[in-house]
């Protein structure tokens, strides 16, 4: 049977999932076990999600607001949403409180995802048409929130119902003096980024990424998200925000997309590591970090430094097998740069053309944003 050519994020989930339904999409890491979900279970589930939050009266336009940390559910009900013509709003869960009270003053959402009890505490408890916790631990039995695992409906529309310039993700920010703004990305957006992003770093299903930041930013979506459902790839989670360094030695990915904050983070960890500034082992660390000079420092910088001092360095940060390291948003210092380029990590920026507007009304019905004109089709990833 033909399809359309996929023109929305839900689009590709569900073309991915017809043509490597049993490869490998998503893997999380739970009690310390890396768990696998492949693409046919992804879509499958998405639209289970679907389902339930049209039986929740959510639909085309419809906004669902989301408080957690990077994790699974958060991802396929952002989809879910998608999928029914709705938007996914990610709110960062590291914001301080006033701002995320005065954010959600603003949204009034309808529909919310917590991702657990410590999230829950900082929302008010009523006054939903659904709301949805991810980890029951304190959670259980609260009346009127329902566990991501129980949740049920009526069967979802067989094809996407998003079009491609509707918004797919709204953001929010409060400003130093309190107003409120807000950035809308279209699905046509994201994906053309996202093409771009494939086609320039030579994407394949091959990679492994690691989603160790929430998604509550226009540059996961359109430089780890985008890509991850036109190349098809694994997207792999992290344990907890406070396990994502272990975990992402034990993982090894080969793509990081990471933030100013994210980088600099890595390359004050190789500093803590090096030995004592004016002693022996410093000294020639350094030699082996900085661009040889006459034939003794090639030959510590080549083999020997890399054996003895980059390689290591790498396998600390979980960044040795890392080809595509991307930097999203604003340039990162010289001196981490600097740092990162001589451990082999050259860090490669991409833009986060953010087009910020006042925000006057709830989360709710954003469809009136306007779109720009990006035609009748995308290109395709080779």
């Amino acid at each position: 049977m033909d399809h359309p050519a996929p023109a929305t994020l839900p689009d590709h989930l569900l073309a991915q999932a017809r043509r490597r339904g049993a490869a490998i999409a998503l893997r999380h890491k739970r009690l310390g076990i890396w768990q696998a979900r492949r693409w046919r279970e992804l879509a499958n589930e998405t639209t289970r999600l679907a389902g339930a939050l049209a039986t929740a009266g959510f639909g085309a336009g419809d906004a669902l607001v989301l408080l957690t940390q990077p994790r699974p559910e958060a991802l396929l009900l952002s989809l879910a949403a998608q999928w029914l013509g709705g938007v996914a709003v990610p709110l960062d869960p590291d914001q301080p409180d006033a701002a995320l009270q005065a954010l959600l003053r603003q949204l009034a959402p309808r529909h919310l995802f917590v991702e657990d009890e410590t999230q829950w505490r900082r929302v008010s408890h009523d006054g939903y048409h659904l709301a949805i916790y991810g980890d029951a631990r304190g959670l259980a039995g609260i009346a009127g929130w329902t566990a991501y695992a129980a949740l049920d409906g009526g069967p979802a529309p067989a094809e996407p119902r998003a079009r491609p310039t509707q918004p797919a993700f709204a953001f929010y920010r409060v400003q130093a003096d309190g107003a409120i703004e807000r950035q809308a990305i279209a699905h046509a957006e994201l994906l053309q980024e996202g093409v771009r992003l494939v086609a320039a770093e030579g994407l394949t299903e091959h990679e492994e990424a690691l989603a160790a930041r929430a998604f509550a930013a226009g540059g996961q979506a359109r430089y780890l998200l985008a890509p991850w459902l036109l190349a098809g790839f694994r997207l792999n989670f992290p344990e907890s925000t406070a396990t994502r360094d272990q975990d992402r030695r034990e993982l090894g990915p080969t793509l990081v997309a990471g933030t100013r904050e994210t980088w600099g983070r890595l390359a004050d960890q190789v500093q803590q590591r090096l030995p004592l500034p004016g002693s022996l082992r410093r000294r020639l660390v350094d030699t082996a970090l900085a661009p040889p000079r006459g034939w003794p420092g090639r030959l510590w910088h080549g083999i020997a430094g890399y054996w003895l001092v980059r390689r290591p360095l790498r396998d600390v940060l979980g960044l040795t097998r890392t080809r595509v390291p991307l930097l999203v948003g604003e340039p990162l210092t010289e001196p981490a740069a600097r740092l990162l380029a001589q451990l082999g990590v050259t860090v490669r920026g991409w833009p986060d053309p953010a087009q910020w507007q006042g925000a006057t009304g709830p989360a709710v019905h954003v469809t009136g944003w306007q779109a720009p004109d990006y035609g009748a089709a995308l290109p395709q990833p080779g």
